[in-house]
């Protein structure tokens, strides 16, 4: 039961300090209402344009391929880290070979899908494709 009361007073502990901190920040800092604090602040730029814009989709298709990709990276690393261990134990190269090859393989059919879908062509925009013309003109 000591093991309980030791984990509750360090949740207790650790919601305590940010509440604390929090709430001595709010009642120091100096309160100076501005509107220029109140404007979207974008890198030092001022912004133009209204802030509701329409992405493309492909940011969104390159952005969860990585995430699928990367993944599998994290999943091939423990199994590249048994593998020479496994070997020598004496474990037989097709039972170690067979569920990885499988693995790659199913991920492999869906990049190949994501290829041919054009998931990962980038599309270009009409502005893009608009200034690289009258550069090739000039």
């Amino acid at each position: 039961m000591s093991d309980w009361i030791a984990i509750g007073a360090l949740a207790v502990v650790g919601l305590l300090i940010p509440i604390a901190m929090m709430t001595v920040s709010a009642l120091l800092r100096p309160s100076v209402p501005e509107t220029g604090k109140s404007t979207t602040y974008e890198s030092g730029e001022t912004p133009t344009g209204g802030t509701r814009i329409r992405f493309n989709i492909q940011y969104y298709m390159v952005a969860l391929l990585f995430v699928v990709f990367d993944i599998e990276t994290v999943l091939l690393f423990p199994w590249a880290a048994i593998y020479r261990p496994a070997i020598e134990a004496g474990v037989p190269m097709t039972a170690l070979l067979w569920p990885m090859l499988a693995f790659v393989g199913v991920l492999a059919v869906g990049l190949v899908w994501a290829w041919r879908s054009g998931a990962i062509s980038w599309a270009r925009s009409p502005r893009a494709t608009s200034r690289k013309t009258t550069e090739d003109i000039n």
